[in-house]
């Protein structure tokens, strides 16, 4: 009889756990990170009754883990796509866009070249001209405000992830001790650690490693350890050691020491959309507007200092720019410093909306790499002389030789939108008029002058004459010229391409005299008056020049930017469109195994309980029975 009240007993108790179990998983439906949990049921050991194996969580790895990547990655491009497209929404608003600007400010210099000496006309050139600057600044100033924003995002995504890998590493803890108390960690405990896991993944890609089946250990993607068993590692935001701007993440080595780590290491989760955003579209677009004001500032003075004002003097710059900066590395052993940063105006062509890595080797030589692209440039591009440093368009001077291994950081035109300014307010210094007149037969292009051109002179004649395969310059004026920026030399001479500078006037030979035959060649300042609007016009024709890397206009260089970067957003989006699929789908796997199912769980109540109410009865008939045969024996 005790066996009948024994199985009766062990049922009302597996019904009990059952109902519970159930209880719990309806209760716990909206839990983030909650898996559903099992009874499971086993034959009791004495071969009568039943008995409760385990309460069984409902968890799977491999989707959890593929689930994690998903999430890393959407993560990541949503972080990216809400950073884009306020670029994209910048760039191409027809109202606040640069491109009508740049418009404007050529139509006002048409309207200076039909009336020249106008000041209606003359008031239309400045006001466009500021209201043109105005703008890159405007951009220039927003651009550095994500820059910034970015950093204090990083910032933020640090401390996040730094309290994360702390509660994993106590979780380990606590698992650990629940385990050796009896045998088995509380399901609860092992849900919220795969819950951080889960949202650490949304900040960061990682990998997870388990060990021995139940520690988590988690690293970055590049190894480094994050959490080991029950001690965990910190991330740190520090400056960059090449650019004291710019956040980047450090990692702390096994001495002790702060080591940035490389911004590619992380891609997925908000913290690798944030620094793949920075790296690919942020940088790019404000050199590109760097590039582009610097182009248009350099280009609009060169042709300015080559007319003349209505005071009949030669015309200085029309705009200021921002010149390129760089910055050294923390670990050069030379202390060289770069003391001047300028832009080549003769090789403006080859600036690009880059920034490069500067390192010497060991023969001293600088070996210059562009950051967009991994590529060197080509040393026939570069000129390393006297510690003056020249390529893509700049000038670097240095304090002194740098040693071999010295490394630096250069940013051409990073921030040279920030700095773009009319330097002229009063209307007759608008050079419109001609200043520099040529006269001969000797081709010539690339014609330009510096501030003071014709110092030493109103004029200069001269002629180039071929004897023997070397072109020679007379008269004696030729004490005032360089070639290529060597002193002029009678027994080297001078060949087509050379570019020649006298008295602040350059430019670039065409043709050189056959043997036996001369040219001549005579410079000199122009006659001008207040109707003279060559200049204006010359001015004005640069909305049709390549200006920009020697490639494109103005016009057409934004409109690629424009271009570039709403072509970038709309792959953004549909990668993000297609991940979010995947996401989608993987999270509707693991609620199938793991989430909790209001009807399933309801119908698991009433079959629980109808399997308590069954294992009552047992017990009822087993008291029944017994009180039975009480009776009989009375």
């Amino acid at each position: 009889m005790s066996t009948i009240f024994s199985i009766g007993l062990s049922g009302l108790n597996a019904a009990q756990n059952a109902l519970n179990t159930t209880s719990n998983n309806i209760s716990n439906v909206y839990t983030a990170g909650y898996n559903r949990e099992l009874t499971i049921l086993g034959q009791s050991r004495a071969d009568a009754g039943v008995q409760v194996n385990a309460i069984q969580r409902q968890f799977n790895q491999f989707v959890a883990s593929q689930l994690n990547a998903s999430i890393s990655a959407s993560s990541a491009l949503k972080t990216y796509e809400s950073q884009i497209s306020q670029i994209d929404n910048l760039l191409a608003d027809r109202s606040a866009g640069l491109a009508p600007l740049i418009q404007n400010f050529f139509s006002s210099l048409q309207d200076l070249a039909g009336a020249p000496s106008d000041p209606a006309a003359r008031q239309g050139v400045l006001g466009t001209a500021n209201t043109l600057s105005a703008q890159f600044r405007a951009f220039d100033s927003y651009l550095q405000d994500m820059q910034e924003g970015v950093n204090g995002q990083i910032k933020d995504e640090v401390t996040q992830i730094n309290n994360m890998t702390e509660q994993l590493a106590t979780l380990n803890r606590e698992i650990a001790l629940a385990r050796a108390r009896s045998g088995e960690a509380p399901n609860s405990l092992l849900n919220q650690r795969d819950q951080l896991v889960a949202e650490l993944s949304e900040r960061m890609d990682i990998r997870l490693e388990i060990q021995d089946g139940k520690s988590y250990n988690i690293s970055l993607p590049n190894g480094q350890p994050l959490v080991s068993g029950t001690n965990h590692y910190r991330l740190e935001a520090m400056d960059a050691p090449n650019d004291p701007q710019r956040t980047v993440l450090g990692y702390r080595d096994s001495g002790g020491s702060l080591v940035p780590l490389s911004e590619n290491t992380i891609k997925g989760g908000t913290l690798g959309g944030l620094m793949t955003f920075r790296a690919e579209t942020l940088d790019k677009t404000q050199n590109q507007i760097g590039q582009l004001a610097v182009s248009l500032a350099v280009g609009f003075n060169e042709q300015h200092r080559l007319g003349q004002d209505l005071d009949n003097n030669q015309g200085t710059d029309f705009f200021s720019v921002g010149q390129p900066r760089a910055y050294s590395f923390p670990r050069n052993t030379s202390g060289a410093e770069v003391t001047a940063a300028s832009f080549d105006a003769t090789n403006i062509d080859k600036l690009r909306a880059t920034d490069y890595t500067v390192r010497f080797d060991n023969a001293g030589e600088p070996q210059i790499v562009r950051k967009d692209n991994g590529q060197a440039v080509p040393t026939d591009e570069v000129s390393w002389k006297d510690n003056v440093l020249s390529f893509g368009g700049i000038t670097l001077t240095f304090s002194g030789p740098p040693n071999p291994g010295d490394r630096y950081e250069v940013q051409p035109v990073r921030r040279a939108a920030a700095n773009l300014e009319a330097e002229i307010a009063d209307l007759d210094k608008i050079a419109a008029g001609n200043f520099v007149a040529t006269s001969g037969n000797l081709s010539v292009s690339g014609l330009r002058a510096e501030s003071g051109a014709f110092a030493n002179a109103s004029s200069h004649d001269f002629t180039l004459s071929t004897a023997g395969g070397i072109t020679t310059v007379a008269p004696p004026t030729d004490s005032l010229i360089t070639v290529n920026g060597e002193p002029y030399d009678d027994t080297i001479g001078i060949a087509a391409g050379d570019r020649i500078h006298l008295d602040g006037i350059e430019f670039v030979v065409g043709e050189v005299p056959a043997d036996g035959q001369e040219a001549t060649l005579s410079l000199s300042i122009a006659a001008s008056g207040t109707g003279d609007n060559r200049n204006a016009l010359a001015l004005q024709n640069l909305q049709s020049k390549a200006l920009v890397g020697g490639r494109a206009s103005l016009n057409q260089a934004y409109a690629g930017m424009v271009s570039d970067v709403g072509n970038r957003t709309n792959i953004v989006k549909v990668n993000l469109d297609a991940r979010q699929g995947l996401t989608d789908q993987l999270k509707a796997v693991q609620q199938s195994e793991s989430g909790v199912n209001l009807d399933e769980e309801a119908a698991n109540l009433i079959r629980f309980q109808q399997f308590y109410m069954a294992n009552a009865r047992v017990i009822d008939t087993a008291s029944t029975v017994f009180d039975t045969i009480l009776s009989l024996r009375n």
